[in-house]
């Protein structure tokens, strides 16, 4: 299996390769419909064809009369393979527009005004496709503020009960894989919320067949030096003690001691974690936002996500 044997070299030069190629097999294996939201934008178009490509899932694009022919002008040889919803004149429509009507006739809105929604604003459309069932999971966000898609995908999808829905990106770098949260969603967790970050987190990197080893950052390591806004991650540490979960964590620590594990032997002998940390819960969305932005814009490092977790349906906001 000359595959296989390129995926066992890859994994050697870098073992990062590893953790992708199990994530890239066990979707060849699961293959999804996957909604492209914004289907007429060439990038979102190229992302389309290569998840096709790839033997992914079905790409379902959400766009106007003329994607067919944008996807023959890219090369497609038959663009009719392609599913394209069109949220003006889709059979569908109705069915988005009784969904959303129901959720949301008693807050304020109005029929005609959600009729507009739908009809004018894709990501209203789409994520009413994925709560009617019509596929697994969405992405959005190319055309717009991460914000405002969030706004507009949680009126129609809600959360997972008992759930605050965050934001996860994956660091790939060629030595490592890094999963950093919240960096999405809540300015500033609550001690169950980062206790909460902290299970789901692990949830997703058991799925990319990681083992989580958890870290809660500050800027201070134990105590030292002293500072506020610290009690939130200690209490979250001690939640976790009482729920015996089966992953490691610990903290307070600083990043570049959680990803040093020698550091961590040689001055925290007492620190739980059996190696460096593969998920950082953040103190708040600034420092975590701002972290995960940092590395993407200075480049050297494959910064994937945010992918958002705790909604009823799969959702990925560019």
């Amino acid at each position: 299996n000359m595959e296989a044997y390129r995926q066992q070299l890859r994994a050697r030069l870098n073992p990062t390769v590893s953790v992708m190629s199990l994530a890239y097999e066990n979707a060849r294996q699961n293959p999804k419909r996957v909604l492209f939201a914004e289907g007429e934008e060439p990038n979102v178009l190229r992302a389309a064809i290569a998840f096709k490509e790839a033997g992914y899932g079905t790409p379902v694009l959400v766009g106007r009369e003329d994607v067919h022919d944008l996807l023959k002008e890219m090369g497609v040889d038959d663009p009719e393979e392609y599913e394209v919803l069109n949220s003006r004149n889709s059979p569908l429509v109705g069915r988005a527009v009784e969904y959303i009507y129901a959720k949301h006739q008693r807050h304020g809105m109005l029929r005609r005004e959600i009729e507009r929604m739908v009809n004018q604003d894709r990501n209203y459309f789409a994520a009413a496709m994925l709560s009617l069932g019509e596929a697994d999971a969405m992405i959005t966000g190319t055309t717009r503020p991460f914000s405002q898609s969030l706004k507009q995908v949680r009126t129609v999808i809600d959360d997972e009960p008992g759930a605050t829905p965050f934001g996860i990106n994956v660091i790939v770098s060629r030595s490592h894989t890094v999963l950093i949260a919240d960096t999405a969603v809540t300015e500033r967790p609550t001690a169950e919320q980062y206790a909460a970050i902290a299970m789901r987190s692990s949830s997703f990197a058991r799925r990319m067949g990681l083992e989580p080893r958890v870290a809660f950052i500050s800027y201070t390591t134990f105590g030292n030096p002293p500072g506020m806004h610290i009690e939130g991650l200690r209490e979250a540490v001690k939640l976790l003690d009482g729920f015996h979960v089966d992953f490691e964590y610990e903290g307070e620590m600083a990043p570049d001691v959680a990803l040093n594990y020698d550091y961590q032997c040689q001055y925290y002998p007492f620190s739980r974690l059996s190696g460096p940390a593969n998920i950082l819960v953040m103190p708040g969305l600034q420092s975590a936002s701002l972290s995960a932005k940092l590395l993407r814009a200075l480049g050297g490092e494959s910064v994937l996500g945010p992918y958002i977790l705790g909604l009823e349906h799969p959702v990925q906001i560019a």
